[in-house]
């Protein structure tokens, strides 16, 4: 489930088509590079952002209007200084997930147990260093669903190398009034694509080019809120290495069972 290979694009390429049946990030790697412990900023900013999925335009909550929002780059031993400002009518907090929070719970972000929430108009900057730690973890809001649209990657480099039609936050709202099950999501994404098995979406398909013969790093992040999900590539094998930023012993198989919250690295070595 998860992926199609297609014709060749030119005789020493071709695409991988990654049909949307999970909410994953793919990210494709081959090399890395010097390090030494340094201070990496960003700045995230929580906006609304126009977006079409599914035959419909809606205004989603966001990082700088993107998503997934921005993609976390770090070394390990790197220190984050991450300054949040809530443009939105919600309060917000964010949570980096799986991150080992060493003399900084504080930063966690998980709302009113580490911290109060950032009201609409105020900011506040995350401050953590990253620690024993390399390979792939994810980032998300943390404090009611809006991680449903607010999350991105994270990912920590060793030393020296789903989509909803309606509003979530109504569905959720609905939800705990009710005490029943949340409705289920109209559509999974990959990369915040839905792809080719739903309506409107022929355009909405996340593609990976490669070259025959060589072997990428792909970077999984299951960010369902609920789900747990298969992710494979139709006639090729993969190989896992890590999971939630722990190596592992390599080991080949056909699927990848991910769940929420979970991050895996995977090697592809592409067929000719």
């Amino acid at each position: 489930m998860g992926s199609s290979l297609l014709p060749s694009v030119t005789a020493s390429s071709r695409i991988i088509a990654v049909t949307a049946l999970c909410t994953f990030w793919i990210f494709s790697e081959l090399v890395a590079a010097k390090h030494a412990g340094i201070t990496r900023h960003y700045k995230f900013d929580i906006k609304l952002q126009n977006v079409t999925r599914l035959c419909r335009t809606k205004s989603i909550v966001t990082v700088n209007g993107q998503i997934p929002g921005p993609r976390i780059i770090a070394r390990e031993g790197d220190r984050l200084l991450i300054k949040v400002v809530n443009h939105v009518q919600y309060n917000v907090t964010l949570h980096w997930h799986g991150i080992r929070q060493l003399r900084s719970g504080w930063a966690d972000g998980p709302a009113y147990v580490t911290q109060c929430p950032i009201q609409t108009g105020q900011s506040y900057v995350y401050n953590f260093t990253v620690t024993g730690q390399r390979g792939t973890l994810f980032w998300h809001a943390h404090i009611s669903w809006l991680r449903v649209t607010i999350y991105g990657p994270i990912v920590i480099l060793p030393k020296k190398g789903e989509w909803w039609k309606a509003d979530t936050e109504k569905i959720i709202s609905q939800a705990l009034q009710t005490g029943g099950a949340p409705n289920i999501s109209d559509a999974y994404t990959i990369n915040g694509h839905p792809g080719l098995l739903y309506n409107c979406s022929a355009k909405d398909t996340f593609k990976l080019k490669v070259k025959p013969g060589k072997t990428y790093l792909l970077r999984l992040v299951n960010a369902a809120l609920n789900d747990e999900l298969f992710f494979s590539i139709a006639n090729h094998s993969l190989t896992v290495v890590e999971a939630d930023a722990v190596y592992v012993k390599p080991f080949k198989t056909q699927i990848v069972l991910i769940t929420p919250g979970q991050t895996t690295n995977v090697l592809l070595k592409a067929k000719s």
